[in-house]
């Protein structure tokens, strides 16, 4: 069982499909050394690992793929040197694994395009690629795979195959794409592929791409993953922020030990490394912190975007607030109370339990001006009047308050927590 919304680094918004081994051992590295103490774990290579020729943020369309007899794909040699021999990512996986952090791929769903019109064999079956394949299932944005049919002869075995591989291999993290918002259409696939991964004899965060998932699927989500993502890709535009707070507000319901909706990366510190070294998130400070209240809150997966290696100090403190990271352990049931004009200024109210005793409250400005808030107690309707208050950014303490005062910046927001 997972039991904690899953914290780590992906390699897709700084690299796209690009991302090498280099890139991966050195964020994985600082990772180790920076943030690990904190609870920051999981190192994840995204999309195309297996495409040798990748070098920027665009797919290659029809590309040659690096797989083996069985249609099993496998990382492009030239860019994971490691993997030679038929090791796949395995090297890769001990090393990081050696670093006391667990490693994670992401795979497409479905079969490669080019093992069906090989017509390799599946492993384990007596069928082949074309056999199992659905052809007329592909992705809308991505040409390496065909959707794999769930009731032909085979499907079970070619899914069975690739997850003993991965399991093999060390890999403790899958982000499948591609089957997250194509519901109802790729059910029985997501059933089948999630089956699998329960079954191939190592415990993996099974995390469903991309969003918007789908609200009326929500139960079908928390049976066969551990996460799903609620929203397209996430970038740094405030106009994405703002609307994760309704998209928040629906699923918060839907939270739970070994469940958690998916808000996306975290896209701080230094992004989009391959198409400009000197580029960096656009959000400003305040917003950054608004985001990671939210998604703590709310305990979204916290998956940094930016390149570690590139680090700067505001963005470190931003990751290793332990009160903030706490309260993304420790909440439960969080909810938004209200989202209301205050003085003229849009606010919102979320609060939850902290499962060590107390109470969590955060208040978010959205408005585009400095806001001086107000908010009494009552409005928390807690089970008893609070002792202590505590701010989660500063630190500070404020004994027997009825009333919580914060000054918040344009798009910024306040934590507390109330015992």
């Amino acid at each position: 069982m997972i039991r904690k919304s899953p914290m780590g680094w992906n390699s897709w918004d700084c690299y796209g499909p690009s991302v090498d081994e280099k890139t991966v051992r050195a964020n994985a590295e600082v990772m180790a050394d920076k943030l690990k103490s904190c609870g920051w774990e999981y190192v994840v290579v995204d999309i195309q690992w297996y495409q040798p020729s990748a070098s920027s943020h665009d797919y290659d369309p029809f590309a040659d793929l690096v797989m083996d007899e069985y249609g099993r794909l496998l990382p492009a040699e030239n860019r994971f040197p490691s993997a030679a021999g038929g090791k796949g990512f395995a090297p890769l996986a001990e090393y990081v694994h050696s670093l006391g952090l667990k490693f994670g791929i992401h795979i497409m769903r479905g079969i490669p395009r080019q093992a069906v019109h090989r017509n390799t064999p599946v492993l384990g079956s007596d069928r082949t690629a074309r056999q199992v394949a659905k052809t007329n299932s592909i992705c809308a944005w991505n040409t390496d795979m065909y959707g794999v049919d769930p009731k032909k002869e085979g499907a079970r075995a070619y899914y069975e195959s690739i997850f003993r591989l991965y399991a093999e291999w060390g890999i403790d993290f899958i982000k499948c794409d591609d089957i997250c918002r194509e519901l109802p259409h790729e059910e029985e696939e997501l059933l089948l592929l999630s089956d699998c991964v329960k079954n191939c004899g190592r415990e993996m965060v099974l995390s469903l791409s991309p969003g918007p998932a789908l609200l009326e699927k929500a139960q079908l989500y928390k049976q066969c993953a551990n996460m799903w993502r609620i929203t397209d890709d996430f970038w740094d535009r405030w106009d994405l922020l703002y609307a994760m707070f309704e998209r928040c507000e629906k699923w918060s319901v839907h939270t739970g030990e070994g469940n958690y909706p998916d808000a996306d990366m975290l896209p701080v510190g230094a992004i989009l490394q391959n198409a400009d070294p000197e580029n960096r998130t656009r959000f400003t400070r305040d917003e950054q912190e608004t985001m990671m209240m939210l998604w703590s809150i709310f305990r979204s997966p916290l998956m940094i975007g930016g390149d570690l290696t590139k680090l700067d100090d505001f963005t470190e403190k931003l990751l290793t607030n332990r009160q903030i990271l706490a309260m993304h352990e420790d909440a439960r049931h969080a909810h938004q109370v209200w989202r209301r004009e205050i003085n003229g200024r849009e606010t919102v109210l979320w609060t939850a339990l902290s499962a060590r005793g107390g109470q969590y409250a955060a208040v978010f400005n959205l408005s585009d001006e400095e806001s001086a808030v107000e908010i009494p107690i009552s409005d928390l309707e807690p089970a008893k009047a609070p002792e202590n208050l505590l701010d989660l950014w500063s630190g500070e303490s404020r004994p027997q308050v009825e009333v919580i005062s914060a000054k918040l910046p344009a798009h910024g927001a306040a934590a507390f927590l109330m015992t």
